[in-house]
């Protein structure tokens, strides 16, 4: 597994480790995760992912964090191109929304990532992301939710839904060639406040910035597309923004 020190890499981890060996690779070992086999591995460096992919069986390509778009091609490219050199059995590639079909903007990196583990000829499945429901976790703060999304509907799903998925796959049997497009239980923040008791209030943008950004998305429904695939993958429903918080209320009401 690549990446394997980053957020989503060590909760796949978790729930890996009883069910398959794991090898986690990482650019510094120092910071890898507990319990596992650890592999040297930089997406800037194409030989040390060669020498960490020797022998892989299935490995999960967690997209690179790099927000420069070139860059991250480059080094997803070399992560391809190593897992082809290395002989890895399967590649599974943490992709994006959209990233099949549209090659601008934030897909641009997953198209040309999928493009090339397609052309490749390795067997493959390709993960296709909604965005973290972790980011978009509304804050109440005197008794109220805010957001300048209109009411429209949000797909996002939580990352400990997206590695359990992950691991399924690794693990499972069945979805080689395929590729996904995960979404959660549609939402919005009108219906989370409904659902913990406290009111909601539309706000204006509060000016340029990546939420902003984000919000007139979501006005203009652009995270609407639903999918049946995440919840098949998991075998049950994926869990939604107002259950986590009333999971987190209950959790405040114990401690």
């Amino acid at each position: 597994m690549s990446a394997a020190s980053g957020a989503l890499g060590r909760l796949v981890i978790s729930r890996l480790r009883t069910r398959a060996e794991v090898v986690a690779v990482v650019r510094d070992p120092a910071r890898a995760p507990e319990g596992v086999a650890v592999r040297r591995g930089d997406y800037d460096d194409p030989a040390s992912l060669r020498a960490a992919f020797d022998g892989v069986d299935r490995l999960l390509l967690i997209a690179s964090p790099e927000l420069d778009t070139a860059r991250r091609i480059k080094q997803h490219l070399a992560a391809v191109s190593a897992a082809e050199e290395a002989g890895v059995g399967a590649v599974v590639f943490t992709s994006f929304l959209g990233a099949g079909t549209v090659a601008t903007g934030l897909t641009e990196a997953y198209h040309a990532t999928e493009q090339a583990i397609l052309a490749g000829g390795r067997p493959y499945t390709l993960l296709r992301h909604p965005f973290y429901s972790d980011a978009f976790v509304p804050q109440v703060s005197g008794g109220e939710i805010t957001s300048s999304t209109g009411g429209r509907g949000l797909n996002t799903a939580f990352r400990s839904d997206l590695a359990e998925a992950a691991a399924n796959v690794l693990t499972g049997e069945g979805h080689l060639g395929r590729a996904y497009d995960f979404t959660g239980p549609l939402w919005t923040y009108p219906e989370v406040a409904q659902a913990i008791g406290v009111t909601y209030r539309e706000v204006p943008d509060a000016g340029p910035g990546p939420m902003s950004w984000l919000s007139a998305q979501v006005r203009a429904g652009a995270l609407e597309q639903q999918s049946p695939d995440l919840a098949r993958v998991l075998g049950r429903p994926a869990k939604t923004v107002a259950a986590h918080l009333l999971d987190q209320r209950k959790l405040g009401a114990q401690g």
